[in-house]
């Protein structure tokens, strides 16, 4: 009898976890929201994202901070950046809060297995690398990018020394191979041990220094920026690989398959530059900064059908979100301060109701119609009067401020911005 009831509840066990869904998340560093040329780019061609652009779910009107440090913090928290003790692009000094949880602690708490492959940047000693923050195997480059401070010395993008579960490795081949190789591997490991995964591929490139194969520059001669498309295109490549991978492994149906970006493209590629009409870059308050692509597909979920999803959302609801597509059990310490997007994802509601979303790295607050943001001139002068607010509804490219035509609404955002604030 003992033996029967410890192998229906292996069966059990095994039932439940064949049910979760995997997840793979991947961000990109630096690729602005036209470097795609599903989203209209003149000369870059990313056929296997705009594949998945296609048979996905798209979140078009998706924002995340406009710097790679504080998106990373809200990404991995599902909490406003300042919420968690994160300030900016980290010093030693300023990491996540130890008591935070991190989506890799929520999906290790219900069974799952989780990995990271590439940029972490959320801290490079114990207790705030990877590994100590919930996720069980990782291979990644130190500091906030491949041959900076704090990555390891003599790394150059080919053939580099990346930290596998905190022990630097040689790895052979270009970064981004070497990064969805390691992924591939969990991910096949992962299978065998019939444990559901979740697997988190940031990656280092398109930020500068630009470096890519050989075959991928000479795909960009005689244009703006070849190493930096290189760079991108040679990702489609490595995307579509993946997505191939797990078709023949029988993974894609139960996958729940998301890439996005972590902010807009640098302002300092003069010439060559695609931005989809908007205006602003990393770094900026105006959209181009901040809003980037977001597309998820997960064939068992029905998130699929090139269905364009208008809800205003953001970074900070990826994990909320997760949490509901996956079932997945939150401990009491757990907390979020972004929403569920599941409702939209599902096209049960077209629209989750009027929302006030607030970027609290650079005090952006958005609504569907309006963005309040600071004059750039504020930071070096407070006492300028520096209250910008622009009517998407009309001017998506933000050329015509009408603050002093809608005072109120100033007001009315101003607050929301000041509740956050307050909270941090």
């Amino acid at each position: 009898m003992r033996t029967i009831h410890a192998f229906l509840a292996f069966v059990g066990l095994f039932i439940q976890a064949a049910d979760k869904p995997n997840v793979i998340l991947i961000m990109t560093d630096d690729q602005g929201y036209g470097d795609l040329s599903c989203h209209g780019h003149p000369f870059l061609k990313t056929p296997n994202l705009d594949q998945l652009h296609a048979e996905g779910v798209r979140l078009t009107n998706y924002h995340a901070s406009p710097l790679c440090g504080p998106t990373r913090a809200t990404l991995m928290t599902g909490r406003y950046c300042r919420n968690v003790a994160f300030h900016t692009n980290p010093p030693p000094s300023d990491l996540i809060s130890r008591e935070t949880l991190t989506i890799a602690n929520v999906f290790a708490a219900n069974g799952y297995r989780t990995g990271i492959f590439g940029k972490w940047h959320l801290g490079d000693y114990y207790p705030h690398r990877a590994i100590d923050r919930g996720f069980q195997e990782a291979v990644v480059h130190g500091g906030g990018a491949i041959t900076t401070v704090g990555d390891v010395w003599g790394n150059d993008y080919f053939d580099d020394r990346y930290f596998h579960n905190g022990k630097k490795t040689q790895y052979k081949g270009f970064c981004t191979d070497v990064f969805f190789q390691e992924a591939t591997r969990f991910i096949k490991q992962s299978k065998t041990s019939g444990k559901p995964f979740f697997c988190y591929i940031p990656t280092n490139i398109p930020h500068g220094p630009h470096f890519a194969p050989a075959e991928y520059i000479k795909m960009f001669e005689g244009k703006p920026h070849p190493r930096l498309f290189a760079a991108i295109a040679h990702f489609d490549k490595c995307v579509g690989e993946m997505r191939a991978m797990l078709a023949d492994s029988g993974l894609a149906e139960n996958t729940i398959f998301i890439y996005c970006t972590d902010n807009g493209a640098p302002r300092s590629y003069a010439g060559g530059v695609y931005n989809a009409g908007m205006t602003g870059g990393k770094g900026s308050s105006y959209e181009g900064g901040h809003r980037v692509p977001c597309f998820i597909h997960w064939p068992a979920g029905k998130l699929t059908g090139g269905r364009d999803v208008k809800q205003l959302s953001a970074h900070l609801d990826v994990l909320p979100t997760l949490v509901d597509l996956c079932r997945l059990q939150t401990p009491k310490n757990y907390k979020a301060d972004g929403i569920s997007l599941k409702p939209a994802l599902d096209g049960m509601v077209k629209n989750i109701g009027p929302r006030v979303l607030v970027e609290s790295f650079n005090g952006i607050v958005m609504t569907k119609r309006w963005r309040h943001m600071r004059h750039p001139r504020f930071k070096k002068d407070p006492t300028f009067d520096s209250r910008l607010l622009y009517d998407m509804s009309i001017d998506p490219a933000q050329k015509n401020d009408v603050a002093k035509e809608h005072l109120e609404v100033v007001a009315r955002l101003n607050v929301a911005l000041e509740r956050v604030n307050a909270e941090n």
